[in-house]
């Protein structure tokens, strides 16, 4: 994590960053505008008859359901984020690989489809585990805290780290790597969970976790034609 803190310098690092945290902020202020527009319109559906009161009634439901969906957002923020960062990839991963793996050979990232799906299925699994820590921290408070943030870096590090191993390894290879490098993995995860507590961090920690991924993975895809080899792996994959 601190190499990708150090990169912050870097203007194409930098750029993606910028462009993962408005694309995340602009879903949670359009899930917003969605909620409040549906509240306006339920408001106007079973508004009395008197114009005067609809028009109190309307403003008031359509504040309510965007103050509530602001509300949703930070606790779906996570989730959004992380799911909305894996978009990015190519451009984080790329400017990472420029400056401290310039002579890996060029990636062959999969299709924007398939990184969009990639990453609604990462923020489904991670919102899940938030799901979950919340009814196991409200079943065993405390240790129910710890069990919850430990299952949503697992979420977070695997998922980061896939997305990132998917740029150059088939998916058996990104397996095997990420199994030979669970704890380093999981750790990262950890400081991206533990990152997304703090207001302001919370935007950029997923892209920080994705490069972070970029250097666990470097090592392990440093020649070309024998990605995976350090586990024994062909290019056409299998443990």
């Amino acid at each position: 994590m601190a190499l990708a803190i150090a990169q912050l310098d870097d203007p194409a690092f930098l750029r993606a960053v910028l462009q993962s945290v408005a694309a995340a902020v602009a879903a949670v202020l359009a899930l917003a505008g969605l909620m409040a527009l549906g509240g306006v319109e339920l408001a106007w559906m079973w508004s009395p008859a008197d114009p005067a009161q609809s028009g109190w009634l309307a403003w008031a439901a359509g504040a309510v359901g965007f103050l509530g969906a602001l509300v949703l957002g930070l606790f779906l923020f996570v989730p959004l984020a992380t799911a909305v960062a894996t978009l990015f990839v190519d451009s984080v991963a790329g400017a990472v690989e420029r400056r401290h793996y310039p002579a890996l050979p060029p990636a062959q990232p999969a299709s924007l489809a398939a990184q969009a799906w990639d990453g609604v299925a990462l923020g489904a699994m991670v919102l899940a585990m938030q799901v979950l820590a919340l009814l196991v921290s409200l079943l065993i408070p405390g240790l129910g805290l710890a069990v919850g943030w430990l299952v949503t870096a697992w979420a977070i590090g695997r998922g980061l780290f896939m997305a990132v191993a998917l740029r150059r390894c088939p998916r058996p290879q990104a397996l095997a790597i990420y199994r030979a490098r669970r704890g380093a993995v999981l750790l990262q995860g950890a400081l991206v969970a533990a990152a997304a507590l703090v207001p302001g961090l919370n935007l950029v920690a997923p892209v920080l976790g994705l490069a972070a991924m970029v250097h666990i993975l470097g090592p392990h895809v440093s020649l070309p034609g024998r990605i995976g080899a350090p586990f024994g792996l062909s290019r056409a994959g299998g443990a």
